[in-house]
């Protein structure tokens, strides 16, 4: 009398086992899914009648892998919403181009006062108002008065020439009895000229070449 045809020790199919990453997630979940079928078909078919499998095993890895495919499912739907969202978010900023927007990103000056938003710790009794230019080297220092309220900076320097035209960046120092108690970025409005889309985020171009978060801008105007 024959033996029967067996295969031993058959081992559990894996319901994670994901094909190489072809940018297409759907399709090749699909295709691992058949796969898998075909895997748990034969072994049912040629598992040891002496030894059968536990039907629950099957129970078991159907579940498994039917959680591993809604994931995939559920993360292609957020993917997609990202970017619809992205794009809508994109089509809102579009409107901002040509507006200026309030950020702490360098400013370009042609000659017309830039207007800075100083925002002094509460502590200080003295305020100072540092400029530097496109390479961040320090080219002034004002006093400004203890207060939040809006500064002109002018473009002229200490003995009345004009600053050159170029990309500014304004700091404020908060002191305590000639101790520095904290050095700010000063807020300035700055003309948009381009916005775009980074890592998921929409990106502000400045006049200056300064790149900015939009949602770190804290206002927006009209061009003076």
């Amino acid at each position: 009398m024959l033996a029967p045809t067996t295969v031993a020790n058959t081992p559990s199919i894996s319901p994670a086992t994901p094909a190489a990453d072809t940018g297409k997630p759907t399709a090749a979940l699909a295709s691992d899914f058949e796969t898998f079928l075909k895997m748990l078909t034969a072994q049912a078919r040629y598992q040891n009648p002496l030894e059968p499998i536990d039907s629950s095993e099957y129970a078991a890895q159907l579940a498994q892998f039917s959680m591993v495919e809604q994931q995939v499912l559920s993360n292609d739907l957020l993917s997609a919403l990202t970017a619809q969202l992205g794009s809508g978010n994109m089509a809102q900023m579009a409107s901002w181009i040509g507006m200026e927007a309030r950020s702490k990103a360098a400013v370009q000056f042609d000659g017309t006062p830039v207007t800075i938003n100083p925002n002094p710790a509460s502590a200080s009794d003295e305020v100072v108002l540092v400029v530097y230019d496109a390479n961040d080297a320090e080219v002034q220092r004002q006093q400004l008065p203890v207060s939040a309220t809006p500064f002109e900076w002018a473009g002229v320097s200490d003995d009345g020439t004009p600053f050159p035209p170029g990309a500014y960046s304004f700091s404020i120092e908060s002191r305590e009895k000639g101790e520095l108690l904290v050095a700010d970025p000063a807020e300035t409005y700055s003309r948009v000229t381009e916005a775009r889309m980074q890592d998921g985020e929409t990106l502000l171009i400045m006049a200056s070449g300064a790149p900015v978060l939009a949602s770190t801008v804290s206002g927006i105007r009209e061009p003076n």
